[in-house]
């Protein structure tokens, strides 16, 4: 009988001090970057991503791609579409660093 009593406090023992550690376990020590960053940078990032998404857009559609298009060949359109995108991006690149 105090077999059991000495296992069970020691269970609960046990029990408890991993309830009383775990929220310091839990506790974040790193700063949370989103919500110290201002809004108006925030803002700033933002449109800067839509900006570079809407050129990208841009520059699909005017090598063929169309979104709003025919998709029965999705996938093949837009890799098309974005490999004119990569060689004309690198024929520029080669052009404009040649003397």
């Amino acid at each position: 009988m105090s077999r059991i009593r000495v296992v069970s406090a020691a269970v609960a023992a046990s029990i408890g001090i991993a309830l009383a550690w775990s929220p310091v376990a839990m506790a974040q020590t790193a700063p949370d970057v989103a919500a110290s960053t201002p809004k108006e940078i925030r803002k700033a990032e933002r449109k800067a991503a839509r900006e570079r998404n809407n050129a990208e857009l841009k520059a699909l559609e005017k090598q063929g791609y169309q979104p709003a298009g025919n998709q029965i060949n999705y996938p093949q359109n837009i890799q098309e579409a974005q490999r004119k995108v990569d060689a004309s991006k690198a024929a520029q690149g080669t052009a404009a660093s040649a003397p």
